[in-house]
């Protein structure tokens, strides 16, 4: 991969990463469901006029749109509003990736391997760290948030599953058109659960630098970024692109550190530590047992 396509990657993460500092300056003026809500309408609206909608089935399209529309971001806005930090958010969110593990073993009948026990071990050891903390006053999670960001990890899971029962379709497009789904189910539970006052006083309020990230986040998180990262991964082998994944929690961490002066205790630094090296084991280990059976052979 030539160093301008590495920097793209990197931008990608980078993006995606502090994007959760962004998320926490937009819930300072707009309700969680509405941020949410507004998000996606971006992500589709006018997007979905100049992008061909991909080869899945409109069930194959809704139900994603729900699982990451409504229950992964529904659930992390909520969490993110006062029960649990943009850095430790941006690391609890990765624990997708054995929810997916244990999601297609439940499902699709796949083996889990032993490298993979592993690796869900070493990351399961970090986030009882964090469930140790949250019950600590200032610890930047409380057990309310843990569990919230908990299950919208277990909706990106299952919204991984339902993707893949897709095939291999133009992602770019399936973003655009599954997040139409999301928009409705978000305004209604907006409406049901925080009220139009709250939703009203919360656009009356919004700024400038509001509206500049809910744009961070449908066209720079979600336009850009998911299609530079399928455009990367249409040129290059997966392995030379999905470990750029793994920087996602240290921007996100060190955003929240750098703009919002969130305390980085060593507990938390160990907690990162621990659920980063299981995610490293459980992608980097088969690239690099192949790697060797290769130089072997």
């Amino acid at each position: 991969m030539p160093l301008r396509h590495l920097l793209l990657g990197l931008a990608v993460v980078a993006v995606w990463g502090t994007n959760f500092v962004v998320i926490k300056y937009a819930l300072a003026h707009l309700p969680a469901l509405t941020l949410a809500a507004l998000r996606f309408a971006l992500a589709a609206f006018p997007a979905l006029l100049f992008i061909r909608r991909p080869a899945a089935s409109w069930g194959n399209l809704a139900a994603y749109g729900l699982l990451i529309g409504v229950a992964q971001f529904g659930l992390m806005f909520i969490a993110m509003t006062r029960f649990v930090s943009p850095g430790l958010a941006s690391l609890l969110a990765q624990v997708q990736v054995f929810f997916t593990i244990g999601l297609a073993t439940l499902i699709a009948g796949e083996r889990v391997r032993l490298f993979q026990v592993l690796a869900m071990a070493l990351s399961m050891a970090g986030i009882v760290l964090i469930g140790w903390h949250a019950v600590d006053a200032g610890a930047a999670v409380t057990p309310l948030g843990l569990v919230l960001m908990l299950l919208s990890a277990l909706a990106w899971a299952s919204g991984n599953i339902v993707s893949r029962s897709a095939g291999r379709v133009d992602a770019l497009g399936y973003m655009v058109w599954s997040s139409v789904f999301a928009v409705l189910p978000l305004l209604g539970l907006s409406v049901a659960l925080e009220g139009w006052p709250a939703i009203r006083a919360g656009l009356v309020a919004a700024d400038a630098a509001t509206w500049a990230a809910v744009l961070w986040q449908s066209v720079g998180n979600t336009l850009f970024g998911y299609g530079v990262w399928a455009w990367l991964l249409a040129r290059y082998p997966a392995a030379s692109v999905t470990p750029l994944a793994l920087l996602v929690p240290v921007f996100g961490m060190g955003a929240s550190a750098l703009w919002l002066g969130e305390p980085l205790p060593g507990w938390k630094i160990g907690a990162a530590l621990l659920v980063l090296a299981g995610l490293a084991l459980n992608l980097l280990w088969p690239r690099l047992q192949a790697a060797l059976v290769t130089r072997e052979g």
